[in-house]
């Protein structure tokens, strides 16, 4: 068996708090590219990020973000959790696993079962009117999306997604923070950690860090006891398996 499945399956066991910081990694095989990636909508579609994702933008003229929400909302029909959200969901539910910060806004996790989620940067799961503040839900929104170029509300005001853009702050800060430091055991899984100021979260645990990531990591902690360079499904599913 597998040196890091072992040393990762001890350490899961030895635990009594677990906790986890997600990128798009998680994500990839869920049928989501990475956006910046190949064949990501920025490339394939030809959207400028700073332009899609800039809230003064948003607020001048929201019809290119809403070109791209529906072509990511395409993607949404096809997509499901990956092993490794499902592996996560299934550390919560045994008391493991006390919660996930991530940076993805694809709802994965919400998906997969898993309760406590920090979302950095927000998520699709939700959309707010900027009016009178009612809330919309996911499955609402689609149905928007196909009706309307600009989604509005009821009371006429302008519908946005509870994701964070260029120009507006990080959401659960404090919170990731907090969850980071009363972990004994901490998972980097699928981010590269250049994307401030969720790279800044495992500077604030205090007990072992696992990275799990295909590609370079930039993360240079002295607790980090375990690097993974590998398809991050395949390793979690031998882990399970031993488990």
């Amino acid at each position: 068996m597998n040196h890091s499945v072992l040393k990762c399956v001890q350490l899961i066991q030895e635990a009594k708090t677990i906790a986890a910081l997600t990128g798009a990694g998680i994500s990839t095989k869920a049928g989501i590219p990475d956006f910046r990636g190949p064949q990501g909508l920025y490339v394939t579609c030809r959207y400028d990020p700073d332009t899609v994702f800039d809230i003064g933008y948003f607020y001048k003229d929201p019809s290119l973000f809403y070109e791209f929400a529906r072509d990511f909302f395409v993607l949404t029909e096809k997509i499901k959790p990956t092993f490794t959200h499902y592996f996560l969901s299934e550390l919560e539910k045994k008391g493991k696993v006390c919660g996930i910060v991530t940076q993805n806004i694809d709802s994965l996790h919400q998906m997969a079962c898993s309760e406590n989620i920090y979302e950095m940067h927000g998520s699709f799961w939700k959309s707010l009117c900027l009016e009178c503040h009612r809330e919309y839900s996911f499955e609402h929104m689609k149905i928007k999306l196909s009706q309307e170029t600009i989604p509005r509300c009821a009371c006429g005001g302008l519908l946005k997604p509870d994701i964070v853009f260029f120009g507006e702050n990080v959401k659960y800060l404090h919170e990731s923070e907090q969850l980071a430091s009363g972990a004994d055991l901490f998972f980097v899984i699928g981010t590269s950690c250049v994307v401030y100021p969720a790279a800044m979260i495992p500077q604030y645990v205090e007990g072992a860090i696992i990275v799990v990531n295909q590609g370079p990591v930039e993360l240079a902690l002295d607790n980090v006891v375990l690097t993974v360079a590998e398809d991050i499904d395949t390793f979690f599913e031998r882990v399970a398996a031993c488990l």
